[in-house]
């Protein structure tokens, strides 16, 4: 059951960017991250500077790395799993492969933010925004929902094979019902245009490919602090209260070891440190207290986001299935 549930991303997992992981010895903490290495490696250079640990990196998507821990079992070499989104992480944990953090790590996090049995927890926060340009789209919509009709045929940017659309889609699943999730997916068929990521998405958006696109906030405020906000072409915008389009996520992490150098690790991305860089270089949500976010940026607690437990985000499979039906992926 394990091996079957993620089966169709395993052929994947191999060939992305898992040989940045050499093979490891007993001083050695191996780290599967399922984000950007450009985004997260000077951050894990910084924790080996100050811890002097030697560090092992295998990059590649959340997803295919979830799928890769699933096929390795009891025998991956993996101490830590940080991933873009809730979703991998409660499928590993769901798996029994993640272990029980220490309470003392867990109250670092609002518990909206972490496992319900504590086997994982948000690091950073992240919103789906709705990002467009304001000289093709002058009358915003009021849901995500609302892109399924046909005046948006051809005009929006997705991007289905990425983890974050999956969560949202997921996301989407549970609040409106598979029914829908899937006429809003065949839909988007018609209407969306393809990318691979958010930030392929935002340039598109930028350059006047497509006219709007379903992103990650912290996409454009980082682009934004490159190249001056007044000097962006697009707008991001939240759709109406409590849709399902405005979903609230984290980027997380989970142990999968019990070498005691994969808590410290866990501790250092709580840090003050760990957040300030997710907040200055990332342009994302801090989630412990004490740690501002970005001047401008909305708190999160008041996103107008749906009601979800992020829990419920490890229903992967069946999310899968949906975009695939669609003909999405």
């Amino acid at each position: 059951m394990k091996r079957k549930l993620f089966a169709a991303l395993v052929a994947a997992a191999s060939v992305l960017g898992l040989s940045a992981c050499a093979p490891q010895g007993d001083d050695e903490l191996v780290i599967y991250v399922g984000r950007s290495e450009t985004l997260i490696q000077p951050l894990i250079d910084q924790y080996i500077a100050e811890s002097g640990v030697n560090v092992q990196v295998r990059y590649a998507g959340s997803a295919e790395l979830a799928a890769q821990i699933l096929e390795e079992g009891g025998n991956s070499p993996a101490d830590v799993f940080m991933a873009q989104d809730a979703g991998a992480l409660a499928a590993v944990s769901k798996a029994g492969f993640l272990q029980v953090m220490d309470q003392d790590l867990l109250n670092l996090v609002s518990a909206e933010y972490r496992a319900q049995d504590g086997t994982w927890l948000g690091v950073s926060g992240r919103v789906r925004v709705f990002n467009y340009d304001p000289d093709k789209v002058t009358e915003l919509p009021t849901s995500v929902m609302d892109l399924a009709g046909p005046e948006w045929k051809g005009r929006v940017g997705i991007a289905p094979t990425n983890s974050s659309f999956q969560a949202f889609v997921t996301a989407m699943i549970q609040i409106e019902g598979e029914a829908a999730t899937l006429d809003w997916l065949v839909a988007m068929k018609e209407n969306g245009v393809i990318y691979d990521k958010n930030s392929a998405i935002l340039e598109a958006v930028e350059t006047g490919q497509v006219d709007a696109g379903l992103i990650n906030h912290y996409y454009w405020y980082a682009k934004g602090a490159e190249v001056g906000f007044e000097n962006l072409n697009t707008e991001i915008a939240a759709f109406e209260s409590l849709d399902v389009g405005n979903l609230r996520n984290v980027a997380g992490v989970g142990i999968l070891s019990d070498d005691p150098k994969a808590k410290a690790f866990v501790e250092f991305l709580l840090s003050e440190t760990a957040q300030l860089y997710f907040v200055n270089e990332t342009s994302e949500y801090p989630l412990i207290q004490g740690v501002e976010p970005l001047p401008g940026l909305t708190p999160l607690d008041q996103i107008p986001a749906p009601e979800f437990d992020l829990n419920d985000l490890e229903a992967l499979e069946e999310t899968l299935k949906l975009i695939r039906a669609a003909g999405l992926i």
